[in-house]
């Protein structure tokens, strides 16, 4: 098996654990948000940093904290990924399991507006129009539905920066996530020290939920271990495209696990965001493969 291979098997599995993880998500749902994003904090920064411990690179996290710049970005992405856990926890428990593949579907359009308000990216035509028609569709279910689309507009938001914060850091990504949860791991002690004072914690009640909560640490990180050896074995472009099969597992899982409604504005709405995503990805590739072109024959 070659390593491009190895890196797309990688990169499916990943976005199959993230695809499905509404339906783990789903099991806790008699659990406040809060207190499972705490544990997930928590069991996330121990899996973590037993991994780190065991590749003798645990040193790395002091390295990325004692750098004043890069310690204030990584204070920022662990905040704005707190919140898209937050907030996708959040939408399985209140039946918006669709909405939040929405907002992933939306992600990489976001990703492309941020890059060119940001760092003055060039976008191309197809780029631009994708993004004109992502906004349409946001659009179009607000005035269909009558409300906007919160949860997906936070996911997509707060994701797109989280990963523009995240391209301007030296440290690998692994590193970087343990920085983050290590951040986040204080309020979230406090957060179960006050559930757990009120006699309403649910870890040590029952097994089941205790082994679901401290599974959340392994299902945080291992994705995005596999994750890291993904993109070192395969395009960008490659990357950005099989990271559609997230979305569209969540989804489907909505649609046919959940049986939450897919009203004819839905429908609308994820076909103008299909497009623009057909649309995008085309272009994503072209790039790619003219930038390949270019450099062998450099």
């Amino acid at each position: 098996m070659s390593e491009a291979v190895k890196g797309v098997a990688a990169m499916v599995a990943v976005c199959t654990v993230w695809g499905l993880s509404g339906i783990y998500y789903k099991l806790l749902s008699h659990i406040p948000p809060i207190e499972i994003l705490a544990h997930r904090t928590v069991w996330s920064l121990i899996f973590f940093a037993a991994v780190l411990l065991l590749q003798g690179r645990i040193a790395l996290v002091g390295q990325a904290l004692g750098n004043r710049r890069s310690a204030s970005v990584i204070v920022f992405a662990a905040f704005m990924i707190s919140l898209n856990w937050f907030v996708f926890i959040t939408s399985i428990q209140i039946e918006k399991a669709m909405e939040a593949s929405l907002g992933y579907y939306t992600f990489p359009l976001v990703a492309v507006l941020l890059g060119g308000i940001v760092f003055r990216e060039r976008l191309v035509r197809a780029q631009q129009l994708a993004v004109a028609l992502a906004a349409a569709a946001v659009i179009t279910l607000t005035v269909g539905l009558g409300v906007a689309p919160w949860i997906a507009l936070v996911l997509a938001s707060s994701f797109g920066l989280y990963g523009l914060a995240k391209k301007g850091l030296s440290v690998g990504p692994v590193v970087s996530v343990t920085t983050e949860v290590l951040i986040l791991s204080p309020i979230a002690l406090v957060v179960l020290w006050v559930v757990h004072s009120a006699g309403q914690g649910a870890f040590g009640v029952n097994w089941r939920d205790s082994a679901l909560l401290a599974f959340s640490g392994p299902l945080t990180a291992t994705p995005l271990i596999l994750f890291s050896y993904a993109t070192r074995r395969i395009t960008y472009a490659t990357v950005g495209l099989v990271q559609y099969l997230n979305p569209t597992l969540q989804f489907l899982v909505a649609t046919f696990v959940f049986r939450e409604a897919f009203s004819f504005w839905h429908a609308i709405a994820f076909a103008m965001i299909w497009t623009a995503l057909a649309l995008y990805t085309t272009a994503a590739w072209r790039q790619d493969r003219a930038a390949r072109r270019a450099l062998e024959s450099s």
